[in-house]
């Protein structure tokens, strides 16, 4: 009998730091061969770019697969699968597969995906690794009153909220072996409490909770799991249990800003942290052209927290574009926010 090839998905709410951790779990693969299918949320794929910027030894570029412009479980079937058996047919196939899902998916359709003819003799899914901003659920970000929720649960046990972050939450926790409570060095110990109690609060199933920061994580505690999770669907709860519903997240909505060159970034940062705030931006990120650096300048923004570094010496064949992508819920007045970020 063939041994299935053990794939991973990391999945987790926009900015939640999964990219951090995929950059961590490859660099530390001690000659593991890794094969990575990135999905995002919009057109322009900042997050494997950020992958193949760092140049890992371990996952060359051909290694790394990106489907943009849309949300891997909606799409199982026109982009996953037809990738997947492309990496299982290649002459030297991966020796395990990580999958990072959009801050917007859900990851039941994707694992059942694994199910499907093609696929389940040869690839099995190893665990599914739910990435959780830290701060972001202390916060509360993840249900419109988490205190009020509590208590209207307690009172009704039918009880049901209608937030989408909330529901996006709820699933991707819900379909973990592992739960990554990232961001820890952002966090007080009663943030922490905080954001413990928020996953505990809705969590349907058991998974094991571990702190990071910056997504550093030994790739031994996240690789090897082995559960089967496809095996395994009945116990992983999700809002959209119906197979074959349809879900296109028409509660968010994402555009592009193509940025002008920069004086210096502290520049942009000022007229970005409040046009975050007054149209409730959820996710920014992007690349921009700073004015007398050869580096390219990254930036990502998960609601007020910015983070931006220099990631690569701009290629001598690649145009020196700065574009930075927005994404939140739907209604964004598009005009208004690329004028306030422009200046």
């Amino acid at each position: 009998m063939t041994t299935k090839i053990p794939a991973t998905i990391v999945t987790g709410f926009l900015g939640a730091g999964k990219t951090s951790l995929i950059q961590n779990l490859l660099r530390n693969a001690r000659g593991r061969r890794i094969a990575l299918i990135i999905n995002e949320f919009g057109e322009l794929g900042v997050d494997g770019e950020i992958v193949k910027g760092c140049g890992i030894e371990d996952c060359p570029e051909e290694n790394i697969v990106e489907l943009a412009n849309g949300c891997i479980c909606c799409t199982v079937a026109d982009d996953f699968l037809p990738t997947i058996t492309a990496l299982l047919d290649r002459p030297q196939p991966p020796e395990h597969i990580v999958i990072e899902t959009s801050g917007l998916a859900l990851p039941k359709p994707l694992i059942r995906a694994f199910n499907w003819p093609e696929v389940r003799t040869r690839v099995t899914v190893d665990g599914v690794i739910a990435v959780v901003d830290g701060p972001a659920a202390a916060a509360g970000r993840f249900a419109d009153n988490p205190e009020a929720v509590a208590a209207q649960r307690a009172a009704d046990e039918s009880f049901d909220h209608e937030s989408p972050l909330a529901e996006l939450f709820e699933d991707q926790i819900n379909s973990a072996d592992l739960i990554i409570l990232n961001k820890n060095d952002q966090m007080s110990p009663d943030d922490r409490t905080a954001a413990k109690d928020v996953i505990d609060r809705e969590m349907k199933r058991k998974a094991k909770l571990v702190l990071s920061s910056f997504g550093a994580i030994d790739p031994e505690v996240l690789l090897g799991l082995g559960a089967a999770a496809e095996d395994d669907l009945d116990t992983r709860f999700s809002h959209h249990e119906l197979e074959g519903e349809d879900h296109d997240h028409d509660e968010f909505e994402s555009f592009q800003i193509d940025m002008p060159v920069l004086k210096a970034p502290e520049e942009l940062l000022a007229r970005l942290k409040p046009a975050i705030a007054t149209h409730d931006i959820l996710r920014v990120k992007g690349f921009l052209d700073v004015a007398g650096r050869d580096m390219r300048l990254v930036l990502q923004g998960v609601g007020g927290r910015i983070q931006h570094y220099y990631d690569r010496a701009w290629g001598s064949d690649e145009a020196r574009k700065g574009r930075l992508v927005v994404i939140g819920l739907k209604g964004l007045d598009r005009a208004a926010i690329e004028a306030a970020v422009k200046g």
